[in-house]
């Protein structure tokens, strides 16, 4: 298998729901694999579907049984290691990967790590994705901000085997300390011996993201509840 994408998530069964009807939405399935792993949420995910839908093959949900705040980076390490494929995507509960991006990860592309821009966009309760300007108001993206987004290196595509080659996130860092940009040091160093290929700062490939956190300026900055434990 080429791809497998990697989300950590806490308490956000609403938002794992529109997710899921997004990548059920796609015509790629079967060609990567989505794996979700809970970090020890209240009501663990398992026992949260689409209703109407079947569970498929290419979803993968586990739990840690954590119970601290938030230990993303053990979280997404264990899901790495649970994954089937090449190249891992490590991401957000909040980001949203296009066809587009999936296209050009399951290509032949030669790089061994993938780092993307962003733009806002939402998906709402039947999983379809929209950018409309009064949409992402009502999420509370100030009027004057684009739909372009800062570089966020929290969501990356990594060869699998580089990644558990270098040890992966940094473990003993808990939400909001943790390392934004894993491998970062270690992987500049092997790009400057010109021993690994890194692309990043290119207008594709790209992913969106929901508009939350500071991109709400004075506005609820967790529009609809969706996402656990946001901060400023």
């Amino acid at each position: 298998m080429k791809l497998s994408i990697v989300t950590a998530v806490l308490n956000s069964p609403e938002i794992f729901k529109r997710q899921m009807l997004y990548y059920m939405n796609m015509d790629l399935l079967g060609k990567f694999e989505v794996i979700f792993v809970d970090d020890g949420s209240d009501d663990p995910l398992c026992g949260v579907w689409p209703y109407g839908h079947e569970k498929a093959s290419w979803l993968k949900i586990y739990e840690t049984n954590d119970k601290r705040p938030w230990t993303q980076p053990a979280a997404r390490n264990f899901g790495v290691k649970q994954a089937k494929g090449e190249y891992v995507l490590c991401t957000d509960i909040d980001h949203i990967i296009p066809r587009e991006t999936i296209d050009f990860l399951l290509s032949d592309h030669g790089y061994d790590v993938v780092r993307f821009r962003r733009e806002c966009g939402i998906l709402d309760e039947s999983g379809n994705f929209t950018q409309d300007m009064d949409v992402m108001h009502e999420w509370g993206l100030l009027p004057e901000r684009g739909l372009r987004l800062p570089p966020h290196g929290n969501s990356y595509c990594m060869r699998r085997g580089l990644f558990l080659g270098l040890g992966g996130s940094r473990q003993k860092d808990v939400y909001p300390n943790r390392d934004e940009v894993p491998l970062k040091s270690q992987l500049k160093r092997l790009e400057k011996k010109g021993k690994i290929s890194i692309l990043q700062d290119q207008a594709k490939p790209f992913i969106y993201m929901f508009p939350n956190g500071r991109y709400c300026g004075d506005k609820d900055y967790n529009p609809f509840g969706l996402f656990h434990n946001l901060k400023r």
